[in-house]
């Protein structure tokens, strides 16, 4: 895969990655849940290519920064830029297709639609945004190939491996070449050769570009994956450090 296929930097069809340039701007964020504040003036810019991975204890409000970053939810107070837009100066309706068009979510238990077999849940990413169903099954069809598994195209979610599953579910991610990626405890529902399938994948997918967010428990995923390690707890941002990726 190469990362003209993960950016789209070809002509008219993607995002171009330019390292240093700004992907994520969270200013002074706070989400209020009634009397509870899951999120509590937290700042955070994510500049494109980087790989930054947000660890802290359950409840400590890193899934909820990653809902706001996505466009999920909405902040009580603050702001939240993605790719230069204000997401909070975007409706519902525009949130959506902001999301399938510049956003690439994976999630610990995959959600793929079980009666769709693999190229289908992954073109389906495509033709929600008015990709034509052919143009949208021939990329989906290359994702899988690049990912290792073109031969399971048609081959529907509960006769796919927990790895399997995730490829199609990073796929479906990649298909309209996000500006970010964003990733839930990726790893949180597999073995433990599949995880590290997985964190290959996401560590080759940074190296040819893309700009990853990731949300975990797993130091092994932090450390593998992520070039920067920011720490949360309270709602807060507590630490932020770089890190030496391990092999």
């Amino acid at each position: 895969m190469t990362s003209e296929e993960i950016s789209g930097t070809g002509r008219g069809d993607g995002v171009v990655v330019v390292r240093d340039q700004a992907v994520v701007r969270v200013s002074g964020l706070r989400k209020e849940y009634g009397d509870t504040a899951a999120l509590n003036g937290v700042s955070l810019e994510i500049g494109a290519g980087d790989a930054v991975a947000v660890m802290g204890p359950s409840g400590c409000g890193k899934s909820t920064l990653l809902n706001m970053i996505a466009g999920l939810d909405r902040p009580s107070a603050g702001s939240v830029h993605v790719h230069g837009e204000d997401l909070g100066r975007i409706n519902e309706t525009g949130l959506a297709l902001f999301r399938r068009r510049r956003i690439g979510m994976i999630f610990q238990f995959f959600n793929l639609v079980d009666d769709l077999p693999a190229i289908d849940n992954v073109a389906l990413a495509a033709q929600l945004t008015g990709t034509p169903a052919r143009q949208a099954r021939r990329r989906a069809l290359e994702l899988l190939d690049e990912l290792g598994i073109a031969d399971r195209r048609n081959v529907y979610p509960a006769a796919l491996s927990g790895g399997e599953r995730q490829r199609v579910a990073v796929a479906r991610a990649l298909m309209n070449r996000p500006a970010l990626l964003l990733a839930d405890e990726p790893t949180g529902a597999l073995d433990s050769h599949a995880g590290e399938q997985v964190m290959d994948l996401l560590l080759d997918l940074n190296e040819l570009g893309q700009t990853l967010l990731l949300v975990t428990h797993d130091q092994r995923l932090a450390t593998r994956c992520a070039s920067r390690l920011v720490t949360m707890a309270d709602g807060r941002i507590t630490g932020e450090r770089t890190l030496e990726r391990t092999a």
